[in-house]
């Protein structure tokens, strides 16, 4: 995996919570997991000087509908 940028923090949000006030050095990353591709790109920035990552649960454009997300583990221990 390429080396991607960190987050301290990760949130996953929804409409309305995609542009953080204050959020700087963001970028969009895709990334690829386990249980494929999250419904969107996630952001990822820093705020006071802390990582942040923010997921939009229902995509930018909200094109992953809530019927037709499925739920995901938190944890895969």
């Amino acid at each position: 995996m390429p080396n991607l940028p960190k987050a301290k923090i990760a949130i996953i949000g929804g409409t309305g919570l995609e542009d953080i006030e204050g959020l700087t050095n963001i970028q969009q990353v895709n990334i690829d997991t386990p249980f494929g591709k999250p419904s969107d790109a996630v952001t990822i920035g820093k705020l006071d000087g802390i990582g942040i990552a923010f997921l939009p649960r229902h995509g930018r454009d909200i094109s992953s509908l809530p019927p037709n997300c499925r739920p995901v583990p938190i944890s895969t221990r």
